[in-house]
């Protein structure tokens, strides 16, 4: 009696031909719609951040006031191919990567706006 009814329990779990196996478009589908979410929340954003900061880098011309990534507020007194020279203070230069610009503050010439 035992018998058959693992028999009978084998039978009833074993896929008939008519049945469908699953996996194939099924098992893709979802993987595919993860991707794209995946895409559209870490991978976009982050190379459209990169875009903004190589054109800040490019702008960047003597006399504008930079904050670096580290922290050092100065203002960038002369530039050359890969690398900036920053006046941190009277006397005080540094020469630093032009990729560890972390903001341009303001140029230093520009006028200010006044309260009429």
């Amino acid at each position: 009696m035992s018998h058959q009814f693992f028999i009978t329990l084998a039978q009833a779990s074993s896929p008939t031909a008519g049945q469908a196996q699953g996996g194939g478009l099924s098992f893709l589908v979802p993987l595919i719609c993860i991707i794209v979410i995946f895409y559209f929340i870490g991978i976009r954003p982050q190379s459209q951040r990169q875009k903004q900061q190589d054109a800040m880098i490019k702008a960047v011309k003597t006399g504008d006031k930079v904050i670096t990534a580290s922290g050092i507020h100065g203002m960038v007194s002369n530039i050359k191919d890969t690398t900036v020279i920053l006046k941190i203070a009277d006397n005080v230069k540094i020469e630093m990567e032009k990729s560890s610009i972390g903001s341009v503050v303001k140029r230093d010439d520009a006028p200010t706006a006044s309260a009429s």
